[in-house]
């Protein structure tokens, strides 16, 4: 079984003149999930995004299974995000979503696509278009397709945004099978119950600078 591994080593990050992220380090491995906490703007979703390849870093490295984001790979691959809420085709239904983007990299399956909307609690035969969905719909929806081809990293900026009490604890309940399953999960969450249920280490973010926290300590 390969051992995933995301390196974050020292790096920083401005705009305009104002630093988001001070001197940044993160070490993640497959089998375990990572919480980020921190309020609004404190630089959750920029230390994502940099992770991804989505934004470069001024200073430091990125490394992902030893490979230097920037250098040896551009973007983050085998890999399921959620950061912001993705771009959907809102005049079709959740299927023909997620069998666009699949049929993009791969043979088009229908009973695995369907399998995939059944496993994050959406019908597969629902011919209601995504631009009707509610906003739990959407983030089910969402979690489809970072889930659909199986990635052995999961870098998800507030997963259980918009879900029901149900949602959420089926949500949970699928991570925590993906950690099972050897994933590597990292995770932002304002949710301090998603955090204490799913993480294994937790990580505070404030003004740039990040902090390893124990999950009692926190909230």
């Amino acid at each position: 079984m390969n051992n995933t591994r995301i390196e974050v080593d020292q790096i920083s990050k401005s705009f305009q003149g104002t630093p988001v992220l001070k001197k940044v380090s993160l070490r993640c491995e497959s089998g375990k999930i990572y919480g980020i906490i921190g309020h609004n703007g404190s630089g959750k979703t920029v230390l994502f995004k940099c992770i991804c390849g989505f934004l470069s870093c001024e200073e430091g490295i990125i490394r992902v299974n030893g490979k230097v984001m920037g250098k040896d790979m551009d973007m983050l691959t085998n890999a399921g995000v959620i950061i912001e809420e993705p771009a959907f085709l809102r005049g079709w239904n959740a299927y023909y979503n997620l069998s666009f983007l699949y049929t993009i990299r791969n043979k088009r399956n229908k009973n695995y696509l369907y399998s995939v909307l059944r496993k994050v609690g959406l019908d597969p035969q629902l011919r209601k278009p995504v631009g009707k969905y509610s906003l739990g719909m959407r983030q089910r929806l969402a979690l489809a397709q970072a889930i659909m081809e199986d990635p052995d990293i999961l870098i998800l900026d507030e997963p259980m945004n918009g879900l029901d009490k149900k949602g959420v604890h089926e949500m949970r309940n699928l991570f925590l099978q993906m950690k099972t399953d050897h994933k590597l999960i990292v995770l932002a969450s304002h949710n301090k119950e998603d955090i204490d249920f799913l993480c294994d280490e937790v990580y505070e973010m404030e003004n740039g600078l990040l902090t390893r926290v124990s999950g009692a300590n926190y909230g």
